[in-house]
């Protein structure tokens, strides 16, 4: 019957680092893929205002070329902007809220994450 040597006391201290380590690789994986999923909102949010603006300048391009009158296009582009001009500060709103609504989810996992560590040091130290 084979037997396995105890392991060395400098093995049992290593432990708690590599257990710690991993702990840090796992938040920063976490930190990255909640950065990742902010990137992707603000991409989702911007194409589809591009989207939509790309559609309005069309539209505004067909009805300059529709109106015969020189009024009928000063009308057609003084709504085209003035529409636009609403839109633009729409959305910079949006972003806003967005980059706030993001800014309190990355503090709130960082807190967890801070939260977790110092609990884990705490019941080592207890230990």
């Amino acid at each position: 019957m084979q037997t396995h040597p105890e392991p060395s006391q400098c093995g049992m201290q290593q432990l708690p680092m590599a257990e710690n380590s991993q702990k840090v690789v796992l938040a920063a994986a976490s930190l990255q893929a909640h950065a990742f999923q902010a990137v992707m909102r603000y991409q989702i949010e911007t194409l589809a205002f591009l989207k939509n603006r790309y559609e309005q300048d069309a539209k505004l391009a067909h009805d300059l070329v529709a109106g015969f009158e020189f009024n009928d296009a000063f009308d057609i582009v003084s709504t085209f902007l003035q529409n636009a001009t609403l839109q633009y500060t729409t959305e910079a709103g949006k972003l806003a809220a967005l980059t706030s609504k993001l800014a309190s989810e990355t503090a709130k996992c960082l807190r967890k994450e801070a939260r977790t560590s110092i609990e884990d040091v705490l019941a080592k130290t207890v230990a």
